[in-house]
């Protein structure tokens, strides 16, 4: 059996991650965003787990310490049954999403400069 060559991985692009740290101690960054987002896709908090490689615990803890960060509820959620369960945002999970992926633009398109003049430094 002939072997298949190794494609080799893309090198990531210089990039910015933008992580905010409340007052209360909480954190919100693109992991708990990557996943409201997949819930989003997926209506299923599980299904959304699956995609981003994380247990369902895992998936259901960083809701819930959104949750509690926020002082309200980032997804709603119907247990399973005949009909089926599944999870959808709430307003207040959805308006995390767009704010943080606006901080994330806002701040991406200042640093992008910056980024570039620190790679580009006289003697490098």
């Amino acid at each position: 059996m002939p072997r298949i060559a190794r494609q080799e991985k893309p090198l990531p692009a210089d990039r910015l991650t933008i992580r905010l740290d409340l007052a209360s101690g909480a954190r919100i960054g693109p992991g708990k965003v990557a996943l409201l987002e997949a819930i989003a896709r997926h209506g299923s908090i599980s299904a959304a787990g699956r995609e981003l490689r994380m247990s369902y615990r895992r998936a259901w803890d960083l809701v819930e310490a959104l949750n509690k960060a926020l002082g309200t509820s980032v997804v709603s959620t119907a247990t399973g049954g005949a009909g089926g369960g599944g999870a959808t945002l709430t307003a207040a999970g959805a308006a995390v999403v767009a704010e943080y992926r606006a901080i994330e633009r806002e701040a991406h398109a200042i640093a992008a400069p910056r980024i570039a003049a620190m790679l580009h430094l006289p003697g490098t």
